[in-house]
């Protein structure tokens, strides 16, 4: 089952349509310029000084770009290679539960304290009519 990935960055959070740049250390961003000179990913800032910690990806490769991408390689390799990508969408999924599952409780609190605020206000209302 597929889901749709998401920028990690928690004031975007923009569903990836095309492309997105992925970084060694497992962040996912939507934006190249978000990458200053300093090479610091902009959601943890974590210092990005090797070549291939920063890579943008497309999210929706070629026929071609899918047959010549892992050829040569040996299947060693290849296992490698998709077991560390399997890791990397179930570390996405997991990230995006735990956003989930924080603005759910946000929301719970929020709804228990307008619940208490509705209370009083009722309570009030009563006791006010009773004095009339």
């Amino acid at each position: 089952m597929d889901s749709d990935l998401r920028c990690n960055r928690l004031c975007c959070r923009k569903t990836l349509v095309d492309k997105a740049v992925v970084v060694s250390n497992k962040q996912l961003e939507c934006a190249n310029e978000l990458f200053n000179a300093s090479r610091l990913c902009p959601a943890c800032e974590t210092s990005l000084t090797e070549p291939d910690d920063v890579v943008v990806c497309s999210l929706h490769p070629t026929n071609d770009y899918k047959t010549s991408v892992l050829s040569g390689l040996s299947p060693t390799i290849i296992t490698e290679i998709c077991s560390r990508a399997l890791s990397f969408w179930q570390y996405q999924i997991h990230q995006e539960n735990s956003f989930q599952q924080a603005v759910t409780r946000n929301l719970n609190d929020k709804n228990a304290q307008l619940q208490k605020q509705l209370e009083n206000v009722i309570r009030e209302g009563t006791f006010s009519r009773k004095l009339v």
